[in-house]
């Protein structure tokens, strides 16, 4: 089921906050393209910091599947060299009864500084979440939430649908040093984020009490899953967290997946997977935004989303002016490989409800 590979760090290519890239020379080059090397992907937090000419023990299943890992091996270990141990408080542990179990301060648990607010804490407030499909509308939601709200504190919760190490996403981490995010609370398996959790209604409650959000967006990490099946992806969870909101008395806002550029005809214009998370497992309300997208493509979208007007509040928003929104994206807006360039309804949709969040706000008192 793994496949192990030695390989010899070459040069590190580059880092971003909870990661390093390198390239690695491997002893048996049949994950390769025949130049004897591949890209490493390395959590310092886990493994400790790889240096040139260390020998790392590599997992390269997914990279010799061709799945979606961001074509790298994972370093497993820095055999020779290894990280001294932890001297932290925290005894949740994540990606549990794995060989690469870690171990963390969940802000839910007994030694957290934070257990006696969130033992209490049973509500949102009212608070705005966002729940997406794709770990990439995450930027496109933040770019239509920033059109008239700027100054809105934003969380990013991340569950366990995609990647569990939140590091792996350098879109978030890049939008957390820029301001866009004022952190990430990772929940379930997943780790690596500003505050950890046990659940995603921890998460939210974390969100809003402990980073004092005025909107949650909720979205999978990177490499989502799917089957082409009905009830088989990953993205199901998005139905899940809509009734998480919920029940935790916040405002469920759900973003659509919209696509007029993807070649699999079940995700061209309201792709399946929304209408089966938002019309089958979500059981309680949300307001779906339905952007207004122009010509017989926008008249595909907002007949599609019309089957779920029975369960939800639809949610029509004009997308004028949000392309020139989406342009100030501190990161690269991509989609299943697509760019704004090649498929701009799947991101105008996602800015959409942005807008639409930045609306349920409050306005800030700024009198002195």
């Amino acid at each position: 089921m793994i496949r192990w590979r030695e390989g010899t760090v070459l040069r590190i290519r580059r880092e971003w906050p909870g990661a390093i890239e390198l390239d690695v020379a491997l002893a048996d080059d049949v994950v390769g393209d025949g130049s004897g090397r591949c890209r490493g992907l390395a959590y310092p937090a886990l493994v400790g910091i790889p240096e040139p000419g260390d020998t790392v023990l590599l997992n390269t299943t997914a990279l010799a599947m061709g799945l979606g890992t961001g074509g790298y091996a994972m370093v497993v270990a820095i055999p020779n060299r290894l990280p001294k141990d932890p001297d932290g408080p925290g005894h949740l542990v994540k990606a549990r009864y794995t060989p690469l179990q870690t171990t963390v301060l969940g802000a839910d648990e007994q030694d957290s500084p934070h257990h006696a607010l969130l033992r209490d804490a049973d509500g949102l407030d009212g608070m705005p979440v966002v729940v997406a499909d794709l770990h990439s509308a995450l930027p496109a939601i933040l770019c239509g939430i920033r059109v008239t709200r700027p100054d809105a504190r934003v969380v990013y919760v991340m569950p366990d649908g995609g990647a569990l190490p939140a590091w792996f996403s350098m879109s978030a981490a890049e939008l957390r040093l820029r301001g866009w995010i004022c952190g990430t609370v990772t929940v379930g398996q997943a780790f690596g984020g500003d505050v950890e959790t046990v659940t995603l209604h921890t998460g939210l409650l974390a969100a809003r009490h402990v980073l004092h959000a005025d909107v949650a967006v909720v979205a999978q990490g990177p490499g989502n899953l799917g089957t082409g099946t009905r009830w088989g992806f990953s993205g199901v969870a998005a139905g899940e967290a809509v009734n998480a909101a919920a029940v935790l008395a916040g405002r469920p806002v759900a973003a659509l997946r919209v696509s007029e550029s993807d070649a699999r005809e079940r995700h061209v214009g309201v792709s399946h997977h929304s209408l089966t998370a938002y019309g089958r497992v979500a059981l309680a309300r949300a307001d779906v935004v339905v952007p207004m997208l122009p010509g017989e493509f926008g008249a595909r979208v907002t007949a599609q989303a019309q089957a779920l007007a029975d369960r939800h509040t639809l949610v029509h928003v004009p997308v004028d002016g949000l392309h020139e929104a989406l342009t100030t994206s501190p990161v690269r807006l991509s989609s299943m490989g697509r760019g704004l360039a090649e498929d701009p309804a799947c991101f105008l949709t996602s800015a959409a409800a942005g807008v639409h969040t930045a609306a349920l706000l409050p306005h800030r008192d700024t009198a002195g």
